[in-house]
């Protein structure tokens, strides 16, 4: 005989599921755009930041920084561990900073930060949600 879950299971599971999604499509982009970095700092791409060497010294700064980051992070997320989305928010800020406090040196990164605010606002809404239910089930 099987004990079928109670609806708040089911909708708590929904819930975790959902959020191992989001980490795990998530921690895919990170490693790419952690490897974009690394091609950069190597010098596979051609063009004026081809190689850390030629770069100005404001990415001579922040790429090394990111290239480092943007891998933690996806391992992080693609365990889906605390410190994953910590190591993202502070990717997120980060290139805020860059992006939009010195667009004339980076240049403009509004799909990057566009990226960070969707996934990061979603990554929150589900968490919130399954505090939610964890707190329901308890009966607070």
């Amino acid at each position: 005989m099987t004990i079928g879950l109670a609806p708040q299971d089911k909708v708590g599971s929904l819930t975790r599921s959902l959020i191992t999604w989001l980490c795990r499509v998530s921690a895919i982009a990170m490693f790419v755009a952690g490897v974009g970095y690394w091609i950069r700092l190597v010098g596979i791409e051609a063009g004026p930041l081809a190689r850390f060497d030629l770069m100005p010294i404001w990415w001579k700064l922040t790429a090394p920084t990111l290239a480092v980051l943007y891998p933690v992070a996806g391992i992080g997320l693609w365990m889906t561990v605390g410190w994953g989305s910590v190591v993202w928010i502070l990717i997120a800020m980060l290139e805020a900073v860059m992006y939009l406090g010195f667009p004339e040196l980076f240049g403009s990164g509004l799909l990057r930060l566009a990226f960070h605010a969707s996934g990061l606002s979603l990554l929150g809404i589900l968490r919130f949600l399954a505090w939610r239910e964890r707190r329901l089930a308890r009966g607070y």
